[in-house]
């Protein structure tokens, strides 16, 4: 069981750390087995979001135990964060632990050097002060979250939950993020420039045309479908939809539908046994040698390496 530890602060905000507790100190045991040991450290009787008091049970000695570091945003972010945390989060990095801050958590991170060298990203709100208060940090305020070799960092607060929902795809899955994301009623979400094991955006609910068309290209994934065959669905021209589709998704609609196509790959590799050549044809890129140059490029490793990363098997 990996134990996932979360330092608390004074001075640490209530909705981030809540949102921690929720993905990895629920028992989720149903979806994948063992789930996480969590555990909140720090002094006793500190204070989340400035009013509620949290009576800890460890220490930050913990930290040298965990697989998995949580630091939750902080109120104030000119505020130096105590010595002793940053020490624990170096030796903690030291010995190869995996890192993340939740929105403005990315301050202590950068106050503790782990970011000097890294892109990292915060709140947009306050991009422009991480960078000038820490020039070595190469702050991105156009993502969701970002992974630099086990040092992840989150922006705004809905950010953390899918910076958390990226640990969950990173240890057990897609099938099993996409779980979890079902059950917390939020999409799992994709973040730019990043694309090792992250699923891509699903369609937004409610009466959204431009939804209604991802549904559409969703349900005929298996078919050689193009942007121009999207338009012609939307009755729009290729232009306009493109200017539509990347205001409401964030993306083109051929760099969507092929995030897609990867995310289905990944979902038949992770829970079925079937054959490269089938998920090729069943996720509309027609041969296996396409798949694999495609999912290599996107997600990292061929689809063989992450059939076993996450289900122990061997290709068929």
């Amino acid at each position: 069981m990996t134990l996932v530890a979360m330092p608390v602060y004074e001075g640490a905000m209530l909705f981030e750390a809540s949102i921690a507790g929720e993905v990895f100190g629920t028992d989720r045991s149903g979806f994948a087995g063992p789930w996480y040991d969590f555990a909140v450290c720090g002094p006793r009787g500190v204070r989340l979001g400035g009013w509620l008091t949290v009576d800890t049970s460890h220490g930050l000695d913990v930290l040298a135990r965990a697989g998995t570091v949580i630091v939750p945003s902080c109120e104030d972010i000119e505020a130096d964060p105590p010595a002793e945390l940053l020490d624990a989060l170096r030796e903690a990095h030291g010995r190869g632990a995996r890192i993340a801050s939740l929105c403005t958590g990315a301050f202590v991170l950068a106050a503790a050097g782990l970011l000097d060298g890294r892109r990292a990203t915060t709140h947009w709100a306050h991009a422009d002060r991480l960078a000038a208060r820490y020039p070595r940090v190469h702050v991105d305020a156009d993502v969701l979250y970002t992974d630099d070799d086990r040092i992840l960092t989150a922006a705004g607060k809905a950010a953390a939950l899918d910076l958390c929902l990226h640990l969950v795809r990173l240890d057990h899955g897609t099938a099993v993020a996409n779980a979890l994301a079902r059950t917390l009623v939020v999409p799992p979400h994709r973040a730019g420039g990043q694309a090792q094991f992250i699923a891509a955006p699903v369609p937004r609910q409610g009466g959204d045309g431009i939804a209604d068309l991802q549904q559409w290209a969703l349900d005929r994934l298996h078919e050689p479908l193009t942007v121009q065959d999207l338009a012609d669905r939307a009755g729009m021209s290729t232009r306009n939809l493109t200017r539509h589709f990347h205001r409401s998704a964030g993306l083109t609609p051929l760099r969507w539908l092929h995030t897609q196509r990867i995310r289905r790959a990944q979902e038949l590799l992770e829970t079925t046994d079937t054959a490269v050549e089938r998920i090729a044809a069943r996720t509309g890129m027609g041969t296996a040698t396409t798949l694999r140059r495609h999912f290599s490029r996107a997600v990292g490793v061929p689809p063989d390496t992450y059939r076993r990363t996450f289900r122990g098997g061997t290709e068929s």
